[in-house]
């Protein structure tokens, strides 16, 4: 009897992880999603667009874990106040341990190379992949083809040639992808992170000054982020320069 290989997906909702994850389905890949929580996003979107694919999602708060990383991020920040290249291994090493944990075969992503100049440029894309401790279990369906062979292409648990080699910022090929999968209802190419909001971010760093080590109830949220009873927006008031305090939302 033939093993069933399954893998565990990082999703975030937005297209690329849908088309992603629809990829690996059409080779009969049995495809979990998991999306993380932080009260800086939420799982919303990842929600929508997971039952419009009608798979399953996993929802993670890995609220604790991941408030370090708005002080002292080891790969630094990027326009505003986003860690990504850590908060990007910090999701792989929580989904690693969950596809350990579960009996998951691999990992994938919706990453596509040279989309983000940031997080997803090749050096970024292999820094990734190395310092998650994963970077052999871990597929990019978009752009595969573009990219270094890992496990589950030289295992034989995926067709390599059916993969992609998308890159850069174009969504043109991932529209008509879409509509080749009968993907009808998917996200806008907007950030779900706060901390890109370039508002957001400049009163978050000063309140970071007077808050020394920021913990889950700063913001009065718990693993309900991204619901209506924590949507996703910190609630710690900031002291601005008049001295007049306001909340620390955009």
């Amino acid at each position: 009897m033939t093993k069933t290989i399954r893998a565990l997906g990082l999703f975030s909702g937005g297209l690329d992880s849908m088309l992603a994850a629809a990829t690996l389905r059409a080779q009969g890949i049995d495809v979990t999603l998991v999306t993380f929580v932080t009260p800086f996003f939420g799982a919303a979107r990842a929600r929508e667009s997971a039952a419009h694919l009608g798979l399953l999602l996993r929802e993670v708060d890995f609220t604790d874990k991941y408030l370090p990383l708005i002080y002292d991020p080891p790969h630094g920040f990027g326009r505003g106040h986003n860690p990504c290249i850590d908060c990007h291994i910090l999701m792989l090493r929580e989904a690693g341990a969950l596809m350990a944990a579960a009996g998951f075969d691999f990992l994938f992503t919706g990453e596509v190379l040279g989309q983000r100049p940031m997080s997803q440029n090749r050096g970024s894309l292999n820094l990734i992949a190395r310092e998650s401790g994963f970077a052999d279990l871990l597929l990019r369906p978009l752009s595969a083809k573009s990219l270094k062979s890992t496990a589950p292409e030289v295992r034989g648990w995926v067709d390599r040639e059916r993969l992609l080699n998308l890159s850069g910022r174009g969504r043109k090929r991932q529209m008509a992808l879409a509509q080749a999968y009968g993907i009808t209802r998917y996200p806008a190419p907007a950030g779900g992170c706060l901390l890109t909001d370039p508002g957001y971010a400049a009163r978050l760093k000063e309140l970071l000054r007077h808050v020394k080590e920021a913990s889950r109830q700063d913001w009065n949220c718990s693993s309900m982020a991204g619901t209506s009873a924590c949507p996703a927006r910190p609630r710690r008031w900031w002291a601005g320069p008049s001295g007049k305090m306001r909340r620390l939302r955009p």
